[in-house]
């Protein structure tokens, strides 16, 4: 267990995230069933998981909704810590849009109140500080970060923390009230956040939950070509996602093979490689995890203890393709 920033949060080196089972709406990973769902947060909970990140967006609030029911079934006892985020709205279309307005957030962090059936979040994070690109002008995340203090201070949020934000952004947060978590995407393939964002969290003891840390599903080396053609047509990846689509598929794929060979020799799963990899970041507290069902679970699970050694992680360092930008929303 490390401790989450200045917070007082022990959280397990994974946790489990919650996007796909939202189910087959906007940006979602096409069709979910439901106790397939629950199943895979009890049994991510019975193997020492003991956070669960969600998002009201995830399915259009049915995935805060599930891991209420999850919640529930859990009891009071078992019940994990649970990290969600708000930022991003919809309206009666299923449309989604963006806002960091006093209001908006408040509505945000009641509603996933009542749909996760408790009285208190442990974490909420700000989604994004700026809307999808056309979306509209950046807005000042300022009376956001704001709004999820005073929200705070009501007794409604445990702890607040960012996603997705650059150090400028943690900086202007900062100037209002601590940060206490930054949630930003950390694979093998995206690197970026080594270059800055990292480094400044470690000097500020900002916790970092990493995202994605097997793209998508894309380094658990279960994908074929044939496979991601067979994909739904409502699957998110196949429609939107870059990291499914040339010119990035081809490289990845072909790093994939070489994760797979360097996971046999160490007798791991190339899942359990990538999500290793992740967590020998110093600045990293924990890396966030989806399952859809409790085989997914027990097939990534091991690494939560598991780390490489130096000589590993040179190896692989050889290996490294170009870090590229693979995200897209949410």
């Amino acid at each position: 267990m490390k401790r989450l920033g200045h917070s007082d949060l022990l959280i397990s080196p994974i946790g489990l995230g919650t996007w796909a089972i939202g189910g087959d709406v906007h940006f979602g990973w096409g069709p979910q069933d439901d106790a397939d769902s629950i199943a895979a947060i009890q049994r991510a909970v019975g193997r020492g998981i003991n956070w669960v990140d969600t998002a009201p967006v995830y399915g259009l609030g049915h995935a805060e909704r599930v891991v209420g029911r999850a919640l529930k079934k859990l009891g009071s006892a078992r019940r994990p810590y649970v990290f969600t985020k708000c930022g991003l709205v919809w309206n009666e279309r299923g449309n989604v849009g963006h806002t960091l307005q006093s209001a908006a957030v408040r509505r945000d962090v009641e509603a996933s109140l009542e749909r996760l059936q408790v009285e208190v979040l442990d974490l909420c994070q700000i989604h994004w500080p700026s809307p999808p690109p056309g979306g509209g002008p950046d807005p000042e995340v300022e009376e956001g970060w704001s709004a999820l203090d005073k929200l705070k201070s009501d007794g409604k949020i445990r702890h607040i923390g960012v996603s997705n934000f650059n150090v400028a952004q943690l900086k202007r947060a900062q100037a209002i009230a601590p940060v206490t978590s930054l949630q930003p995407p950390y694979s093998l393939l995206m690197r970026q956040v080594e270059d800055e964002v990292l480094p400044y969290c470690g000097e500020q003891n900002i916790g970092v939950i990493g995202y994605s840390p097997l793209q998508n599903g894309l380094l658990s080396g279960r994908w074929t070509r044939e496979r991601i053609a067979g994909l739904p047509e409502s699957d998110w990846r196949k429609s939107f996602n870059p990291a499914f689509k040339e010119p990035h598929l081809t490289p990845i794929l072909k790093f994939v093979d070489r994760l797979r060979e360097m996971a046999e020799r160490l007798g791991r799963s190339p899942a359990e490689v990538a999500i290793a990899w992740t967590l020998r970041h110093p600045a990293v507290t924990g890396t966030i995890v989806g399952a859809r069902n409790p085989a997914q679970v027990d097939g990534f699970i091991d690494a939560i203890d598991y780390r490489l050694s130096a000589a590993d992680i040179d190896a692989i360092a050889r290996a490294l393709p170009p870090s590229v930008t693979l995200l897209d929303r949410p």
